[in-house]
């Protein structure tokens, strides 16, 4: 038999498409920034100017679920939009804007502090939080609510019986506030390890989003990019990029892992 003389490149089987990296945005309270020690409260203004520069450049914002769902095609064209810790403020600064701009967003909030504060944070101005008609009130205008637990605790620090309050106890009051359980789940500080990943998991979230979440990124613990009133157009070309190339993949298919 004659030996095979095609060229090794041209024998090697196709490489497959890597796995996808949703890019995802993390805000919190819209807002004036000027007493803001921690760097996470942006303006109406500055958000409109941010969300301005995704559209001009072909993205438009949606909630994580939706991103989560989107085929091949449309994924080049979407970025995730997330607002932790459900501040009152969402419901008359950011909403208009997200809606002036066709976009949605995944709200997580904190169904056992309804109309509280962001009494979890030393420094800095007292925030009110959602009520729960605030909650309904968000969820008819289209944005998708998920839970950031009860109580903004640190759940790595829990005990088992607190941890499933704050995630399977969350979920449930949340249901009872919308109608509807939350697909998704948010980390309070951006903090998980594998009980929790793992309670999260039992509790029946779809996915769970962090910010640096290690070892344990997957489904359950998307990486996010933390958006300051600082960025602008340098500055979110600069934390789309790094986002593409330190991140690695994330297997999404199929939804929940």
């Amino acid at each position: 038999m004659a030996a095979d003389t095609t060229p090794r490149r041209a024998r090697t089987r196709p490489r497959h498409a890597p796995p996808w990296m949703p890019w995802i945005l993390t805000y919190h309270a819209v807002a004036d920034p000027a007493d803001d020690p921690y760097g996470i409260t942006v303006s109406a203004d500055r958000l409109d100017e941010q969300l301005t520069w995704l559209r001009r450049r072909g993205l438009t914002g949606v909630a994580v679920s939706s991103l989560l769902r989107a085929d091949a095609a449309e994924r080049r064209t979407l970025v995730g939009l997330t607002f932790d810790d459900g501040y009152a403020d969402f419901l008359h600064e950011a909403l208009p804007v997200l809606l002036t701009h066709g976009c949605t967003a995944t709200v997580f909030v904190l169904p056992g502090r309804p109309g509280g504060s962001n009494d979890w944070d030393p420094l800095g101005p007292r925030r009110p939080l959602l009520t729960e008609d605030g909650v309904r009130a968000v969820a008819a205008a289209g944005m998708e609510i998920g839970s950031h637990g009860l109580r903004h605790l640190d759940l790595t620090a829990l005990s088992d019986a607190a941890l499933r309050r704050e995630t399977h106890g969350s979920r449930e009051a949340l249901e009872r506030v919308t109608g509807t359980l939350p697909a998704g789940f948010c980390y309070p500080y951006g903090k998980v390890d594998a009980r929790v990943l793992a309670a999260v998991r039992d509790a029946g979230y779809a996915f769970g989003c962090a910010l640096t979440p290690g070892p344990s990124r997957g489904p359950l613990a998307l990486p996010r990019t933390h958006v300051s009133h600082a960025d602008r157009g340098a500055r979110l070309r600069a934390k789309a990029v790094r986002h593409r190339l330190r991140l690695p993949a994330v297997p999404l298919r199929g939804g929940r892992p």
